[in-house]
């Protein structure tokens, strides 16, 4: 039996590959901060599910600014397999507290690449880059090769995470992959991201409990795929003969407006109607278009998406009108469905 360690297994990303894991049978062990509240929505249903059975899920009280634990855990655990998801994910809020992401998104790869040469362990390690180091690029669509432009401290901070990944891998012998996802959603987005805000005030708006939505820019472009699918590829990269780096796209490139056309139209609404821009969701640097080149991973790891940007954008839809209906009828919300 594997055993894997993942790192943000709350977040979208890590409760997906989690589920991913124990279906083929490993051994999953995941770190959480400590908080006040639970915050393991994403993940409750493994436990509670009367269809999983032998689930292996331990999950360790930690944090990726926390150096002697990672060390403590990587040698009490010595895991074949490590996921690395765990970050200040979002590029508007990197902009107001810079440092603290700094320290996370960036520094807290150095810490688990530093605990797994300094305890020997031999792990297989995976880099959560993404397509914001690209930023306004130079070239389209973006593959591999394109140079990195930065525009946002949580883009900074995943540059240097992504260098510093492929500098152990050169200077040590490490098995680290990067993996560049490009923008990836699901009805486990976090509430504050502009696709699931989007989904959610449809859901809200259709009900009568909401009257308006606050968005930024409309305009921005990003190649959205589902991540679902998107974490399968991260496992995949572990699995080859020698590590590298890959983009992950779909390859097709929507707006925000088109998102907006989608996720209202679905339910007979017309976003002009709802939808209102606040100066306060714009960056202070802005990305206009992301497209990404997935050719190399179709090659080598044999993967293509199978979600088209219509048939996330009505899931997404069905998801929140779903949950919402469940919370306003007082029954639990079980996410393993989605």
């Amino acid at each position: 039996m594997k055993k894997a360690l993942i790192t943000g297994i709350t977040g979208q990303d890590g409760s997906y590959l989690a589920e991913l894991l124990l279906s083929k049978g490993y051994e999953v062990h995941g770190i959480i901060r400590r908080a006040s509240t639970f915050n393991t929505s994403r993940i409750d249903h493994l436990y509670r599910d009367p269809h999983v059975h032998g689930v292996k899920l331990f999950l360790h009280y930690g944090d990726i600014s926390d150096s002697s634990n990672l060390m403590k855990l990587l040698y009490h655990q010595e895991p074949d397999e490590i996921y690395h998801f765990a970050a200040q994910s979002h590029v508007r809020v990197s902009f107001d507290i810079p440092e603290y992401t700094g320290d996370v998104t960036g520094l807290g790869t150095v810490r688990i690449l530093e605990a797994i040469r300094e305890t020997g362990v031999k792990a297989r390690f995976y880099q959560a880059s993404s397509s914001e180091m690209f930023g306004n690029a130079t070239e389209t669509p973006q593959r591999e090769t394109t140079p990195f432009r930065p525009a946002s401290p949580y883009a900074c901070a995943k540059v240097y995470s992504y260098w510093v990944c492929s500098n152990y891998r050169d200077a040590y012998g490490l098995f680290a992959c990067n993996g560049i996802l490009f923008n990836h959603e699901s009805p486990r987005r976090g509430e504050t991201f502009v696709t699931r805000k989007i989904t959610r005030a449809v859901a809200r708006i259709k009900a009568g409990i909401q009257d308006k939505l606050y968005l930024g820019n409309l305009d921005a472009k990003r190649d959205w795929g589902y991540a679902k699918e998107y974490v399968e590829t991260t496992w995949r990269m572990l699995q080859g003969e020698r590590a590298d780096d890959y983009v992950i796209a779909t390859g097709e490139s929507h707006s925000v407006k088109e998102f907006l056309d989608e996720a209202f139209g679905y339910v007979g609404l017309d976003w002009h109607d709802y939808v209102e821009i606040d100066k306060r969701y714009f960056r202070p640097l802005e990305v206009n278009h992301l497209i990404g080149d997935a050719s190399k991973a179709r090659r080598e790891l044999g993967w293509e998406p199978g979600t088209r940007f219509q048939d996330l954008v009505k899931l997404m839809v069905d998801a929140d009108r779903e949950m919402l209906e469940l919370e306003l009828t007082g029954k639990p919300v079980l996410t393993g469905k989605w």
